[in-house]
C-alpha cells in the first residue's frame, strides 16, 4: 500500500491500489431492463446530444420512439424538472434537475480520494516530490503529497505557502483559470511577497505570467519560492471549467532540464486532465482560455 503524506492535522492518508479490473456482471448474465425507464434514459440523452430545444416529433425520431409514447414519457419527465418546456413553441429541453444531480455527484467525491490513484502513477512515472493543492478562501493549501523516490530530493514548507498562490506552481496554476477579479482579490489579501529572488512581485508581471499558464496548460516555478527548486503545476478543473485544484511535481534545479524535465511536463499535464476528467471536464486545449 503507498501513503501520501497529508498537510491536514499531521495525518497520513492511505491509498489503496487500484483494484484488478472485474469482468462486469452482464457479460456472464443477462440483464433485464425496464422497457419505460430505458425510453425516458433515451429521451434524456436526446436532449443531452441537442444543440437547442427540440419538438416532440424530432424527439420522438431521435430516439426511435411513436410519438404518443415518447409525449407521455416526457411528460413525467417535465414533472419531475428532468426535463423543461417552453409554453410558447411547445418544444424540450433538459431541466434543473439534470444539473442538480450532476452538482451532487461531484459533492459525493473527495478531492484526494478523486486523484489518489493518478497521484501515484505520477509519483511512479517521474520518481519526483508530488503535491495536490486547493485554494481555500485566500490561502493555497497542500492537501497530499508524495515524496519523491530519488537519493536527491527537496524539502517542502507547506506551511509556509499560505499566502505564495503567486510564488509556486501550484497556487499559479489554480489562479491562472480564475475570473482577473478573484486574482485580484486574492492578491489583495495575501500581497505578492517576496521569497527569492525570482519571485514575480508586481501585478502586471503575474497577469503575464498566468496568461503563458493557460497557453501552455502548466505552470512553472523557478526557484521562485525556494532556491534550488523548481516546480511545475497543472490545474483540476471539473465539468463547468471550475477549478478544484492543482497538482505540481517538484524537483531541485539540477534535474530541471533536458529530456526529464520535458517528461515531468507531460505527466503532469497528463495526471491534472486524467483527474478532471472524473470531475466531468471535456478534453481541451491549454490554450483555450478562462471562461
Amino acid at each position: 500500500m503507498s501513503q501520501i503524506a497529508s498537510a491536514q492535522g499531521g495525518e497520513d492518508v492511505r491509498l489503496a491500489d487500484m483494484p484488478a479490473a472485474v469482468e462486469p456482471l452482464a457479460a456472464a448474465k443477462q440483464v433485464r431492463t425496464i422497457q419505460s425507464v430505458d425510453r425516458a434514459l433515451s429521451i434524456l440523452e436526446v436532449l443531452a446530444a441537442a444543440t437547442g430545444e427540440m419538438p416532440l416529433g424530432e424527439i420522438a425520431e431521435r430516439a426511435g420512439l411513436n410519438p404518443s409514447t415518447c409525449h407521455h414519457l416526457l411528460g413525467t419527465l417535465v414533472v419531475r424538472g428532468y426535463v423543461g418546456q417552453t409554453p410558447s413553441t411547445r418544444s424540450y429541453f433538459l431541466g434543473a434537475r439534470i444539473t442538480q444531480l450532476s452538482d451532487n455527484r461531484l459533492r459525493q467525491f473527495d478531492l484526494v480520494d478523486m486523484a489518489g490513484a493518478e497521484l501515484k502513477r505520477l509519483n511512479r512515472a517521474t520518481l519526483e516530490s508530488v503535491h495536490l493543492a486547493v485554494l481555500q478562501g485566500n490561502a493555497l493549501v497542500t492537501l497530499a503529497k508524495l515524496d519523491s523516490q530519488l537519493p536527491i530530493r527537496v524539502g517542502s514548507d507547506d506551511a509556509g505557502k499560505a499566502d505564495a498562490a503567486h510564488a509556486t506552481a501550484t497556487g499559479k496554476a489554480i489562479l491562472a483559470w480564475l475570473p482577473e477579479t478573484e486574482i485580484a482579490r486574492v492578491i489583495a489579501q495575501t500581497g505578492l511577497r517576496r521569497f527569492t529572488d525570482k519571485t514575480i512581485t508586481s501585478i502586471a508581471e503575474l497577469m503575464e505570467d498566468l496568461r503563458h499558464v493557460r497557453r501552455k496548460g502548466y505552470a512553472i516555478d523557478d526557484e521562485e519560492f525556494q532556491p534550488g527548486v523548481v516546480c511545475i503545476g497543472a490545474a483540476i478543473r471539473d465539468h463547468a471549467g471550475a477549478v478544484k485544484g492543482s497538482v505540481s511535481c517538484s524537483m531541485p534545479s539540477m534535474r530541471a532540464s533536458g529530456e526529464h524535465f520535458e517528461k515531468v511536463k507531460a505527466a503532469v499535464r497528463e495526471c491534472a486532465r486524467a483527474v478532471s476528467q472524473r470531475y466531468g471536464s471535456p478534453a481541451e486545449t491549454p490554450e483555450r482560455a478562462a471562461g
